[in-house]
């Protein structure tokens, strides 16, 4: 009895599968082993790690699957070709005759038309935004604190809140919005699933679709699937989703495979250009602190809080020389009112029993109307008077404020210590503090505080894409996918983050003598070198 082994690999935007098989004389072809892991923007590690595992002696080997598979020495196919070898194998006693094959991974979804012999006839795509993607989705639960399973549970038992679904920047916005004003976690995260489920019922409902397919890691999520159902009826998702393109490279390596070289990755390629190190501009940069005072007891204060989308902070000032006595700065987490509460505890803990009285409260940022309401204040201020007013208290000659937040990038002009001109970002989050901390987290698991670090440590950062979110992430995969090392892809991120203010926020704007630069993202200190 002839047996034969073959491999499968698909090099995905986010995971890499591989499918090990099995094909005996007069038993057909048996799925020996499966791997699916998320590569998290170490692919060709995760590459490695993979091909050891499924163990690859005596096997041929084939892959599959975006950029990636130019930068292996080893044979590859087209996903729409894998995609034909897998449906095959899944339709093989032809019961079922399907219009379309859809292709929900986490960066892109395709739609595969199909003919009536089950080959891919024409190829539709979603648009570049990365709002509707499995990505996204991931990105937004992890800022609820909630794994996948527990936001897919949560989808399940929450009644649908509406998000925008035109761009991630006003998909991020409604989510955080909504949570800010109280909306449960359980309705937003129901929101999400169907605004995803949308995306792909719209690139469906383009094409006859009496039957179709979907395939890939946002198939496994049920809440979109029931949407996706619920629209067109007629959705098939086989056991073999999850894992689609690598198990079609596998059929397809019987034919076309190779035994696994020694050597597998090509190291002669690169895409981007390299900009100067950070570290050169160490000298160009002056990083200022306010000093502190100390309260005694009598002393008369008034509380600014600021709800941002990402931190809420407070300081306590003292009312007769202006000082700072306590100031806090902490994560929003989705709750403003718990987070102004902590921060009300961590002042009353900083005075340590210190007798102050305070006399107002003024509030500031996106949560502010229901920061207020808790607060029982009516000192209401917009976050472009509160960075005006703090700037010329420092400093009564600034003329320009350059202010990336959470998920906001300002622009703002002072004329006589007064705002004159204004400008922020209108539908990008690639210019932003959370996207650099999603970013560097979703692709390389490295925590926010920890960027500036490594960012200031690389020696040829790639010029990177200043448009959308997507665009960008994009770029951070096909770096990651060319093995350009992670702290030089963090300095490149850091980069994008300044090209896009500067391009899209200031614009042609004038820039004054006295420019001072303000927001949470300034605690990193590479976006200020950059």
């Amino acid at each position: 009895m002839k047996t034969e082994y073959t491999v499968g690999v698909c090099l995905g935007a986010s995971t890499i599968s591989a499918v090990k098989l099995r094909k005996e004389t007069g038993h057909g072809i048996i799925v020996e082993k499966v791997i699916r892991k998320h590569h998290e923007g170490n692919p060709k590690d995760e590459f490695a790690s993979v091909i050891k595992a499924i163990e690859t002696n005596g096997c041929r080997v084939l892959v599959t699957g975006r950029s990636f598979r130019d930068f292996v020495t080893i044979p590859s196919i087209t996903e729409p070709e894998a995609s034909e070898y897998a449906l095959e194998y899944v339709n093989k006693d032809k019961k079922k005759k399907y219009d379309a094959l859809v292709s929900a991974g986490g960066e892109t979804f395709m739609v595969y038309r199909l003919d009536g012999d089950g080959k891919v006839a024409g190829i539709s795509t979603g648009n570049k935004c990365a709002s509707g993607t499995g990505e996204f989705f991931l990105q937004q639960i992890k800022r609820m604190n909630l794994g996948i399973n527990e936001a897919i549970d949560a989808a399940e038992k929450g009644t649908v809140y509406s998000v925008s679904g035109r761009c991630s920047v006003f998909c991020k916005s409604d989510c955080t919005h909504a949570l800010n004003k109280g909306v449960p976690v359980s309705d937003v995260t129901a929101g999400l699933c169907k605004m995803i489920g949308d995306k792909i019922t719209e690139l469906i409902i383009k094409i006859p679709h009496e039957r179709i397919m979907v395939v890939g890691g946002t198939s496994l999520n049920r809440v979109v699937m029931s949407h996706v159902k619920n629209a067109l009826k007629s959705i098939d998702i086989p056991d073999e989703a999850s894992y689609f393109e690598a198990l079609g490279a596998a059929l397809a390596a019987f034919e076309k495979g190779v035994a696994l070289p020694e050597n597998y990755f090509n190291r002669d390629h690169s895409s981007f250009a390299a900009l100067p190190p950070l570290k050169d501009a160490e000298k160009l940069v002056k990083f200022n602190e306010s000093e502190k005072g100390i309260a005694v007891s009598g002393d008369k204060g008034i509380i600014g809080l600021d709800v941002g989308s990402t931190t809420t902070k407070a300081v306590l000032l003292r009312v007769s020389d202006d000082k700072i006595l306590s100031s806090v700065y902490l994560r929003t987490n989705g709750n403003p009112i718990e987070a102004s509460r902590q921060c009300y505890y961590h002042i009353l803990d900083e005075l340590d029993g210190i007798d102050v009285r305070i006399t107002g409260i003024g509030v500031t940022g996106s949560g502010r109307q229901i920061a207020a309401l808790y607060s029982l204040t009516d000192g209401v201020i917009n976050e472009i008077i509160a960075h005006a007013a703090a700037a010329v208290h420092f400093d009564p000659e600034v003329d320009t404020i350059f202010e990336i937040g959470g998920q906001d990038a300002k622009y703002t002009h002072l004329t006589n210590s007064v705002a004159s001109d204004y400008a922020m970002n209108e539908a990008c989050s690639a210019g932003t503090g959370s996207f650099l901390e999603e970013a560097a987290f979703e692709s390389f698991n490295v925590d926010y505080k920890e960027i500036a670090d490594m960012a200031v440590k690389g020696e040829n950062p790639p010029n990177f894409s200043d448009q959308c979110a997507a665009f960008i992430s994009s770029d951070i995969k096909n770096a990651s996918h060319e093995g350009i090392g992670k702290n030089d892809i963090l300095a490149g991120l850091v980069y994008s983050i300044c090209f896009n203010y500067v391009n899209r926020v200031k614009g042609h704007r004038p820039v004054g003598s006295k420019v001072f630069m303000q927001g949470g993202v300034c605690y990193n200190r590479a976006v200020p070198l950059a």
